[in-house]
């Protein structure tokens, strides 16, 4: 696959808790001269990186992050005041817990919440998935679906691992079987092109990295 091809569908991430505005500039001047879909960045800095970039780059943030067991009201009022900086895209991590206790008309419920504040924008959901089993791996697209979202996102970075091919597998062979209208975002651990390659032959129409960036840079491949 054609790396500009590959670059077009990576949200460029920096989510460390030490990161600075600095850092964050960096960050979206490579999003901008490499054209990936987003950078994906803190709630802090939504505000300045939208004043700095304007409609050059997509500006995605992240919500309840990175455990999820937030209210629901402060899930919704994090992402109303994000959109309301500038965020274009949102990405809110799940009530795991909820999930795991089968409660899954409250894990719906939430995700329709928070939409409702988006105004439009996308919103991603975060799942993490390898805190589930393939039930709740299955069950995951039809809530997300359910509840008007754009995308199913694997992973927070942050938990005890990342994407895998095979989350990525269950979550298309479910959108595929029921005809669901929402896209896949594979974040977390793709560490080279040829995992971004896959990860997108499997079904990922987004993918959550900082790496692919840095190996274009390093490689020299643009």
């Amino acid at each position: 696959m054609d790396i500009k091809e590959i670059l077009k569908r990576c949200d460029h991430t920096q989510l460390s808790v030490t990161a600075t505005w600095e850092d964050i500039k960096a960050l979206i001047d490579d999003g901008v001269k490499y054209g990936t879909a987003s950078v994906c960045i803190p709630p802090c800095y939504v505000k300045q990186a939208k004043e700095y970039v304007g409609d050059k780059l997509p500006i995605c943030t992240v919500i309840g992050f990175p455990n999820g067991y937030n209210t629901p009201m402060s899930k919704y009022t994090e992402a109303a005041e994000a959109v309301s900086l500038g965020a274009d895209e949102v990405d809110m991590v799940i009530n795991i817990g909820e999930m795991k206790a089968r409660h899954y008309d409250a894990v719906r419920d939430e995700i329709k919440l928070v939409k409702s504040c988006c105004e439009g924008k996308i919103l991603k959901v975060i799942v993490e998935t390898c805190l589930l089993n393939e039930l709740e791996l299955r069950m995951a697209p039809h809530l997300v679906a359910l509840a008007g979202a754009d995308f199913i996102k694997t992973s927070t970075g942050f938990s005890k691992a990342g994407a895998t091919f095979r989350d990525v597998e269950i979550f298309k062979e479910e959108i595929d079987k029921y005809g669901f209208g929402i896209k896949i975002k594979a974040a977390g651990g793709i560490g080279s092109i040829a995992d971004a390659e896959k990860f997108i032959a499997l079904g990922a129409d987004r993918l959550g990295t900082s790496r692919i960036v840095k190996i274009v840079k390093e490689e020299g491949l643009l």
